[in-house]
């Protein structure tokens, strides 16, 4: 799961959504040095991705990735799945319930920028101001978070190829969001009830 699907995760949740945007972000025991409810955030975001990382779906798309790609397959998979919920009618009725929505978490995480990890601080202003959580919908803006992915890692040299597999499997890989994403949503609302109540 990338930035789009974290934010959608925390059932519109200010704290939550500090937490589950910021968790890739914060190492190890740093978690504790955040406000009870970011750190509920935090901890959901890591439950989500091991849950993702463990579904058959996921596994299944990940191996359009893996040939090139290897161990960045992932990476690819979490863009290509937050493009899918960007195009899900069923969680974003019209063009503008997913702009309102990218908005709001902008504003939320905005509100908090004082306790935000100083590298993603660094962050937020390229997310507000290119608008990622909304461009995802995009083909385009796809190719572009392919692109963002590669300068940040420290193996990758291009991301041509992972796009040509993208459109190549588009289809397939829509299936397979479509057959996880009811159940990782279902996950996390019971998950987070769970942290709540904890």
């Amino acid at each position: 799961m990338n930035f789009l699907a974290h934010a959608h995760l925390s059932f519109q949740q200010p704290q939550i959504v500090v937490g589950n945007m910021i968790s890739d972000f914060v190492k190890g025991k740093l978690q504790f040095d955040y406000p009870d409810g970011v750190q509920k955030g935090i901890q959901l975001h890591r439950a989500i991705d091991n849950f993702t990382d463990t579904h058959a779906a996921t596994r299944e798309l990940k191996q359009f990735f893996r040939p090139q790609y290897r161990l960045y397959a992932g990476a690819f998979t979490d863009v290509a799945y937050d493009h899918f919920l960007a195009n899900d009618s069923s969680e974003f009725l019209t063009d503008d319930d997913l702009k309102t929505f990218a908005l709001s978490t902008y504003s939320i995480l905005e509100a908090n920028v004082e306790i935000l990890p100083l590298n993603f601080q660094q962050v937020l202003p390229y997310m507000t101001k290119y608008d990622w959580l909304y461009n995802y919908k995009s083909r385009q803006g796809i190719e572009k978070s392919f692109e963002g992915l590669v300068r940040r890692s420290s193996y990758l040299t291009e991301s041509t190829i992972a796009f040509e597999i993208f459109n190549e499997h588009y289809d397939s890989m829509n299936l397979l969001y479509h057959e996880f994403y009811p159940a990782i949503k279902k996950f996390a609302a019971h998950q987070l009830q769970q942290l709540l109540n904890a």
